[in-house]
């Protein structure tokens, strides 16, 4: 009987032969914080329509919700759903670097692209707290978190290093 082949990838929370070291702060945010949160998201645009509707724009919130309506929020549910279990699982499955940091770049876009989205509520959603709401704290500063946490990754920060040098692929 022959012992079953063992993966060659391992996680990366602590340096291994073909890994790379990963600060706490990355691991915990990229395959904890934001994976769990993009799936309250999936939960409300896929369960609570009316709600995710209302905190959105509530002037503009139909109620019933129309079918084209419905399916576009399904659809938004199913990519945050999506984002969630592809970043929580393939982050998890590699501890190449560069896999980490295409994924990280793609999610990076994403963020740029999620931003742009909510352009029609005027310039102050960006800026204006005083007046964000739940799903306006997951629009904005949670995705400027996001984002500010893939730059930094990218850039290199936090990662051990003797010189100060960007995480590299080993061989």
């Amino acid at each position: 009987m022959t012992a079953p082949a063992q993966s060659t990838a391992t996680a990366p929370n602590n340096k291994s032969k073909g890994g790379f070291s990963l600060p706490f702060i990355y691991r915990f945010f990229f395959l904890l914080v934001e994976p769990f949160s993009a799936l309250v998201g999936a939960y409300f645009a896929l369960f609570d329509q009316e709600t995710y509707l209302r905190l959105t724009h509530a002037a503009s919130a139909a109620s019933p919700i129309p079918t084209s309506t419905s399916i576009v929020l399904s659809q938004l549910g199913n990519l945050y759903f999506f984002f969630a279990i592809n970043e929580a699982l393939v982050l998890r499955a590699t501890s190449d670097i560069v896999v980490w940091r295409t994924v990280l770049f793609c999610l990076l876009v994403g963020d740029l692209g999620h931003l742009y989205t909510v352009k029609q509520l005027g310039v102050q959603i960006y800026w204006d707290i005083s007046n964000w709401n739940a799903i306006d704290i997951g629009n904005i500063p949670f995705v400027y978190l996001g984002a500010t946490m893939r730059i930094a990754f990218l850039a290199g920060i936090g990662f051990p290093s003797s010189r100060g040098t960007k995480p590299t692929k080993t061989a």
